[in-house]
């Protein structure tokens, strides 16, 4: 019994409860608060919260050899994944999107192999391209699917940064503390992020109701600080290809996370596919993963 993979994978499960919130939260928002000043702020939030902790702890610079690294996982976590997920938001109920990012561990395993060094097995391939075809089947099931094609566009997005965002801050937690990396980032990216919220300031901030402010909050501490905490910690632990693709199980989280948080049913077939999902990463978790 390997301890280590076996704390990895813990810690990974929990880490996609806390990045679940995040479409439903983000659907509380961005009805009232514009999509990309949602980005910069949560980055905002984050970076603040990031230099508290990185000054309390006395945390020296890392080294400039890493520092290419952490701007490029950086624009993948910070600016590529929360962008495009507050614009889905607008036009595609949360269940839908928690289902279609079902797709996010197959685009990891594949940015694993590339940037993590990672070599899956033939067997995690073929289980990981199940999982992204039930994604795909379930997405071509829609009824609405016309009307939400904008909406998958910017949700392939999300997709594509979530993938080599968690595969670099992977790689970067070989090398640090998974904390310490996503505090590098968010800190890294705060001057930015700060400018960017001051030039997208709304002027109706005051009308914003209680509920997308608690949204704003939760993406910005949790979504895009604490939960990489977890996460990244677990990717070290157990490896980037296979810590990613307990992402498979998110979809369930998210569409019962969207019925409670934001009224949407809970069909008979999402609740299929997302079964089918979870049946599909507890085979993946059974087959190997080679690290260089």
């Amino acid at each position: 019994m390997n301890s280590r993979k076996d704390i990895g994978i813990a810690l990974g499960l929990l880490g996609v409860v806390l990045f679940a919130g995040t479409l439903p939260v983000t659907r509380l928002a961005v009805p009232f608060i514009d999509p990309l000043f949602l980005t910069a702020a949560r980055a905002v939030i984050a970076g603040l919260a990031g230099t508290v902790v990185l000054a309390a702890l006395r945390r020296p610079i890392p080294p400039r050899a890493l520092w290419g690294q952490l701007v490029a996982a950086g624009l993948c976590t910070i600016v590529g994944f929360p962008g495009f997920t507050a614009l889905a938001m607008f036009s595609v109920p949360a269940a839908h999107g928690g289902v279609v990012l079902g797709i996010v561990p197959l685009a990891t395993t594949a940015a694993a192999a590339l940037v993590a060094h990672e070599r899956p097995s033939l067997g995690f391939w073929l289980v990981s391209l199940i999982g992204a075809a039930i994604v795909l089947a379930f997405v071509l099931s829609r009824p609405q699917a016309r009307s939400f094609a904008l909406g998958d566009l910017f949700l392939l997005g999300t997709v594509l940064s979530g993938a080599f965002g968690y595969a670099l801050s992977g790689r970067l937690s070989l090398r640090m503390p998974g904390w310490e990396v996503v505090s590098w980032q968010v800190v890294g990216f705060l001057p930015l992020s700060l400018l960017a919220a001051l030039m997208l300031w709304p002027h109706n901030l005051a009308t914003v109701p209680v509920q997308a402010w608690a949204g704003l909050v939760y993406v910005g501490l949790v979504s895009q600080y604490f939960a990489f905490f977890v996460f990244n910690a677990a990717m070290a632990a157990a490896g980037v290809a296979r810590a990613g693709q307990l992402m498979l199980l998110q979809p369930f989280v998210i569409v019962v996370l969207a019925a409670l948080i934001n009224g949407e049913p809970l069909s008979t077939s999402t609740l299929a596919f997302a079964a089918a999902v979870v049946a599909v990463v507890l085979a993946g978790q059974r087959m190997s993963v080679k690290r260089q």
